[in-house]
């Protein structure tokens, strides 16, 4: 069933639950597109094949915000929005150490190496890799967590969970990034909150939220985040 966060005739958000997968892949499991797809089809008796651009992505094992285009015009400029970083994207991410410092400015270069499926961090850049920031804070702490609200200032493989990673602080259940223990449900504390741009038609400014994320550790935060 296809959780609606935000949906005019050019645009359409959704929730993703941290096990959709967000594009048809090889593994020919069942994607978020096409249930997508599927809902507009089913809602407004589309015959024919649905038109839905994918215009960002998340990891498999993220929740969160996915934001699709429903035109092609739309989708060339919410490309383009994305492309020249005139979107905010704030995520939520569960770490159990605390960060060197409550707020900072993190600045890297990342190094995709395909056949790991996996990002490398640099201080300085190295051939093939490409620079990326982020902002985070400290937004709660528990006994054993501490909550990070994170803005990302560009958009690279594995950005987040790599450069976490790199100042000590790998994401709860991020096996691949030095997290000791995966999370029961094969997820990662990693949620994509929140999606802030102007509407590439209507030109008005849109706010897409998703509700906080369910599950143990979550709750640990709620109150306090909210």
């Amino acid at each position: 069933m296809v959780e609606v966060l935000y949906e005019d005739n050019h645009l359409i958000a959704v929730y993703k639950k941290p096990s959709d997968l967000s594009q048809s892949d090889k593994t020919g499991d069942i994607s978020l597109d096409s249930e997508v797809k599927k809902y507009i089809a089913d809602r407004y008796k589309k015959p024919g094949e649905v038109f839905l651009g994918v215009v960002h992505r998340l990891d498999r094992p993220v929740g969160g915000v996915m934001l699709f285009a429903r035109t092609s015009k739309a989708l060339e400029r919410l490309n383009e929005i994305f492309r020249t970083r005139e979107v905010r994207k704030i995520y939520l991410a569960v770490v159990n150490e605390r960060p060197p410092a409550d707020e900072a400015v993190l600045t890297h270069f990342l190094k995709k190496i395909e056949s790991q499926n996996k990002t490398y961090v640099y201080d300085n850049e190295v051939k093939g890799s490409k620079e990326a920031s982020l902002t985070y804070k400290l937004a709660g702490r528990s006994d054993r967590f501490f909550l990070l609200e994170i803005e990302l200032h560009s958009g690279r493989h594995h950005q987040i969970r790599a450069q976490l990673s790199r100042i000590g602080c790998p994401i709860k259940g991020d096996l691949k990034y030095g997290y000791p223990r995966s999370n029961d449900d094969g997820s990662i504390s990693l949620f994509a909150r929140r999606l802030e741009f102007i509407h590439p038609v209507k030109k008005e400014k849109v706010i897409i939220t998703a509700h906080f994320p369910q599950g143990d550790v979550w709750k640990l935060f709620k109150n306090a985040y909210e």
